[in-house]
């Protein structure tokens, strides 16, 4: 029972909807475990970001993907790290690399290589025939890059990636969340490109980084509190779900919890 629970609202995470995706950039295994005493709960899937997955030792990448698995959450490798893999064709080996290591999904994206459209298709068959959630992401590092993208353009590859069998679709924003995907130069939502968006796609299946505290406030209010949102950072977690559930003076009063 929780402090406080006669204030508290309801609301069921690790249900398939309103999931938080939370970016590691290199926690050591005893942090990772006071984090997840608190705010465990919160958290549906832990990415490894980028290459970090590479210059740590297996052995300590093995124990905290046990740690994450422990508390009932999925962690992966960052996106990054698939794409040196496609660059080096060593495709084969880094699925292998990834079962042995204990990661339960794998994140395919392109946002610094070009995959054609039938190739990425037959990546994501693969790797969900290797028994991976398979997570795919839309969208560029480079912002000229990213800018070139239209919304329709971003529609289309989503449905795509969903027939082709993803699970999940991220939204890229990276980490600091601007001058990239929906969002403008100062981190404020693109209001005209998500209505687009949102009305062309299950938005059930789509994962939206949203790294800032605005962002997060935008896409619960717009969408309810089991919105999906990645690319949080582990010490916001906790203010994350209170914000979720109207705890915090953005939402207060406010948020749809249905």
């Amino acid at each position: 029972m929780n402090a406080f629970d006669f204030l508290t609202p309801q609301r069921n995470p690790k249900t398939g909807t309103g999931l938080t995706m939370m970016l590691d950039k290199g926690m050591g295994p005893v942090h990772v475990i006071d984090l997840l005493e608190i705010s465990g709960k919160y958290v549906d899937l832990a990415k490894f970001g980028w290459g970090t997955s590479a210059i740590h030792n297996k052995e300590l990448i093995q124990e905290k993907v046990e740690i994450y698995h422990s508390y009932g959450i999925n962690p992966y490798p960052g996106g990054t790290l698939f794409e040196i893999a496609y660059l080096q064709d060593k495709f084969d080996e880094f699925l292998d690399e990834a079962d042995k290591l204990g990661f339960g999904a794998v994140e395919i994206s392109d946002g610094t290589i070009e995959i054609p459209s039938d190739e990425r298709e037959q990546i994501i068959s693969r790797v969900k025939d290797n028994g991976f959630l398979v997570i795919t992401e839309v969208g560029k590092k480079d912002p000229e890059q990213d800018h070139l993208l239209t919304p329709e353009k971003r529609i289309e590859i989503v449905n795509r990636d969903l027939k082709s069998g993803a699970d999940l679709v991220l939204m890229e924003a990276r980490e600091g969340g601007k001058g990239i995907g929906l969002f403008d130069d100062q981190g404020a939502v693109k209001e005209d490109e998500l209505k687009v968006l949102s009305e062309g796609t299950d938005i059930e299946k789509i994962i939206w980084e949203a790294p800032q505290k605005n962002q997060q406030a935008y896409f619960i209010l717009k969408f309810g509190a089991n919105v999906n949102l990645g690319n949080i950072p582990p010490d916001e977690i906790t203010a994350l779900e209170t914000m979720r559930l109207g705890l915090r003076g953005d939402t207060l009063g406010k948020v749809n919890l249905g």
